[in-house]
């Protein structure tokens, strides 16, 4: 997608022009992880920016593919972090947006298999999703173990405690063809601040559509649902009049390229410059789809165009 004033992607923007950008757009998305914070550390001047954009009418949401925790803990982690100004209601997590999936789009009838984390959990209990409880003997093998009967859907997100016996269940389950195969994100790995890096949910997704010959529906980013579920709880919604801000470009960049926004590469996360480069001058042009119409060093580039927009109102 073009920017809004006619740059080719990739452009590099400071000082009046990301001012331009930011008076003209109603709507912020921000990913978290590399553009917000990394880990717990924020990132420096992040809290500033987003306190700035909410101080001058601006409507910020969140929108993370991180499934592990439910949205309160977000809430928290943000008031930890020194992000005073953020509200439940504008936190768009995958495992949130899962909820609102099978609750109110396939208005889920039966249990729910989840290989993911405790948070995943809670978040579709909240939302009065029966789920499978896990309750087998340490020994037990797809052999002689029980699987429950009734259910629905089989939904996969980040486990740190995968297990053989979690994947050939899933398998097992995924053999009726009424059975929804979900998946949080597929995200296929995240870095560690130590160089080392964790596999993510499309790893382990990757795994079960192998085994089970089947393709998982994934709600997360860069699935459009997402944009769906905010567009939903926010009037008003013009995605002309937004501007999604992440550091991924297989994810965040085309999330927004699928949702029709205008997209901003932040350099603190995972992608850098030369990668979003690379895809706009590939000759394919779905590659097209990844390259970021804005880039920006930090999202602490934004302070100067708030200290002008400030300056002029005075």
């Amino acid at each position: 997608m073009a920017g809004a004033f006619g740059f080719k992607g990739c452009q590099k923007i400071r000082g009046p022009q990301l001012r331009n950008l930011l008076e003209a757009k109603d709507f912020i998305l921000f990913d978290c992880d590399g553009v917000i914070w990394h880990g717990e550390n924020a990132i420096t001047g992040a809290a500033k920016v987003v306190s700035s954009l909410i101080r001058h009418g601006k409507n910020v949401v969140f929108v993370t593919n991180n499934c592990t925790r439910p949205r309160e803990n977000y809430v928290t982690k943000f008031c930890r972090l020194g992000f005073t100004d953020v509200m439940l209601e504008q936190i768009f997590s995958s495992s949130y947006c899962s909820a609102l999936y099978l609750r109110d789009v396939v208005k889920i009838r039966g249990q729910v298999f989840v290989i993911g984390c405790d948070g995943l959990r809670r978040e579709l209990q909240q939302a009065g999703i029966p789920c499978v409880e896990e309750a087998d003997d340490p020994s037990a093998t797809i052999y002689d173990c029980a699987l429950a009967p009734d259910v629905k859907a089989v939904l996969v997100g980040h486990d740190d405690q995968m297990t053989f016996l979690k994947l050939a269940k899933a398998s097992c389950y995924l053999r009726d063809p009424d059975c929804l195969f979900l998946a949080t994100d597929n995200d296929p790995w995240h870095p560690l601040s130590s160089g080392r890096i964790l596999p993510g949910s499309g790893s382990l997704i990757a795994a079960l559509e192998v085994a089970s010959g089947r393709k998982a529906t994934v709600i997360g980013k860069p699935s459009r649902f997402m944009f769906e579920c905010i567009s939903s709880q926010f009037s008003g919604v013009d995605p002309a009049q937004c501007l999604m801000i992440g550091d991924r470009l297989e994810t965040d960049m085309l999330f927004g390229s699928n949702c029709g926004l205008d997209t901003m590469l932040t350099l603190t996360g995972v992608s850098q410059i030369e990668e979003a480069q690379e895809y706009r001058n590939s000759e394919l042009t779905t590659n097209h789809n990844l390259v970021p119409d804005y880039v920006v060093d930090t999202i602490a580039d934004f302070l100067p165009a708030f200290e002008e927009l400030e300056d002029q109102s005075n």
